[in-house]
C-alpha cells in the first residue's frame, strides 16, 4: 500500500475507535434508542438521494438494517448507556468475529480450523477476564448488551456476505433507512416521549456535532474511505488495520473521558485482539454450500469483513 493509502486506513481506524467516545458524550443529549435513530436518519438523508438506487435485493437492505441497525446499534447505544465505558465497549464489541465464524459455519457451512478455533478461544478467554473485571466495578447488564451487539453484529455480517452488494456505501446508506423507524417506535414506547421532546428541544451544537460525527464521519467517511481501499488492494492488506480500532478507543476513552484501564483490562485487551486475529485471518475449511470469507474485525459503525469483501461495520 502507498504511504497516503496506509495513512487513510489508520485514519478510518481512528475515526472508527474515537466514535465510542462520541457515543458516550451523546448518551449526555440523547435517550439511546432516540440517539441510534436520529444516527441512522442522519446517516440517510440527503445521502440516500445521491447514492443511486439499490444494488442488492431489499431482503437483504431489510434485514440487514433490522439486525445492524435496530438490534446490534440498539443493544450497544443501550449497554453503554446503562455504564458499559467507552474504552472496553471499542474492544468487547470485536469478539463478533468469533460470532461471525459461528454463524458462518452455521449458515454458509464453513468448518473453522483448528488455528481459528484456537482463536476463537483465545478471544473467549479475553470476554471472561474482561468480564470479570467489570463485574468488580461495573455494570455487568451494560457489558452483556455490547456482547449481545455484537453477536447481532455477527448475524449482519453473514446476511451482508449473502447478500455480496457491489457498492459498500450505496448498501451502507439504504440499509441507514431501514432502523429509523423502529428504532423511534421502540424509543417512544421504552424510553418514553416527555424524555424525547427533552432531548430534542435541548438540542445544542455538542448534539448536532455529535450526531453529524456518528453518521457522516464514521459511517459516510469511513465506510467510503474502507470501500475505497478494498476495491484497489487485497482485504489481506487492508482488514488488519481494523485491529486498530480498540487500540484507538481505548486511549481515547483514557485521554478525554479519564477512563482507567486495570492490568486485568490490558490482559483482556491482549487475548480479545490476539484471538480476533486468529479467528478473522487463519484459514476456514468449506463443509459444503458457500462459503463465507473470514471476517475482519471492523468495529462500531457496520459490518465487519463481510463489509470488506464484498465491498467494506
Amino acid at each position: 500500500m502507498r504511504p497516503a493509502h496506509l495513512a487513510l486506513a489508520a485514519l478510518v481506524a481512528a475515526v472508527w475507535g474515537v466514535n465510542f467516545v462520541v457515543i458516550e458524550i451523546g448518551l449526555d443529549h440523547f435517550p439511546p434508542l432516540l440517539f441510534s435513530a436520529l444516527r441512522f436518519l442522519a446517516a440517510a438523508l440527503p445521502a440516500v438521494f445521491l447514492v443511486g438506487r439499490p444494488t442488492v435485493a431489499w431482503k437483504w437492505i431489510l434485514a440487514v438494517g433490522l439486525v445492524l441497525g435496530v438490534a446490534k446499534f440498539g443493544l450497544l447505544f443501550t449497554g453503554m448507556d446503562l455504564g458499559a465505558p467507552a474504552g472496553l465497549s471499542s474492544l468487547v464489541l470485536q469478539v463478533q468475529a468469533v460470532f461471525t465464524a459461528l454463524f458462518a459455519f452455521a449458515a454458509l457451512g464453513e468448518r473453522p480450523g483448528r488455528l481459528k478455533l484456537a482463536g476463537m478461544a483465545v478471544a473467549l478467554a479475553g470476554i471472561g477476564v474482561a468480564a470479570a473485571d467489570e463485574g468488580g466495578t461495573g455494570s455487568l447488564t451494560g457489558f452483556a448488551l455490547v456482547i449481545g451487539a455484537a453477536a447481532c453484529w455477527g448475524v449482519s455480517n453473514v446476511l451482508t456476505r449473502k447478500a455480496s452488494p457491489p457498492d459498500a456505501l450505496n448498501f451502507m446508506v439504504w440499509v441507514s433507512t431501514v432502523p429509523v423507524l423502529p428504532l423511534l417506535a421502540l424509543s417512544l414506547l421504552l424510553e418514553g416521549p416527555e424524555r424525547d421532546l427533552a432531548a430534542l428541544r435541548g438540542l445544542d451544537p455538542a448534539g448536532a456535532g455529535v450526531i453529524v460525527y456518528v453518521a457522516w464521519i464514521t459511517t459516510v467517511f469511513g465506510f467510503g474511505a474502507w470501500g475505497w481501499l478494498l476495491r484497489r488492494y487485497p482485504a489481506s492488506s487492508v482488514a488488519p488495520f481494523s485491529l486498530l480500532v480498540p487500540v484507538f478507543g481505548m486511549s481515547s476513552a483514557a485521554l478525554f473521558l479519564g477512563e482507567g484501564v486495570s492490568p486485568a483490562r490490558w490482559g483482556a485487551a491482549a487475548l480479545l485482539v490476539g484471538g480476533v486475529a486468529l479467528t478473522s485471518f487463519a484459514p476456514g475449511r468449506r463443509t459444503g454450500g458457500n462459503s463465507v470469507a473470514d471476517p475482519a474485525p471492523v468495529p462500531v459503525s457496520s459490518s465487519g469483513r463481510a463489509l470488506s469483501e464484498e465491498r467494506p461495520a
